[in-house]
């Protein structure tokens, strides 16, 4: 009999990876979210420790590079040009009601 690849099971016939939900629902229960938030801190701290300041640039590049090409192979090149003219377009909007407020502050100072 073979396995399905993508989820082998274990134990009562859970998969590997609804085995370790189930964990990790278990731990989240038992300990809290602030026992993620003081793990989470010592290990970027020992992170920080080993690899220093520059480790961080380094992957930062290499992670803003990574998301840019996948961002481009999802949506491709012609996301840019829409995003842009929808963020312009957003930009003149919120101008133009920045105008409006001021003209009508100046008006209510005038008139008092």
């Amino acid at each position: 009999m073979m396995n399905d690849t993508s989820s082998p099971k274990h134990g009562a016939g859970l998969s590997v990876r609804e085995a370790g939900q189930k964990g990790g629902e278990t731990v989240k229960r038992k300990y809290g979210p602030e026992f993620y938030e003081q793990i989470g801190r010592k290990g970027g701290l020992a992170t920080k420790q080993a690899h220093g300041h520059t480790f961080y640039e380094q992957i930062g590049k290499k992670g803003g590079k990574k998301g840019g090409e996948a961002t481009r192979d999802r949506y491709g090149p012609d996301f840019y040009e829409r995003i842009g003219q929808k963020g312009g377009q957003r930009v003149k909007q919120l101008i133009e009601e920045g105008k409006r407020a001021a003209l009508a502050t100046e008006a209510e100072e005038r008139a008092s």
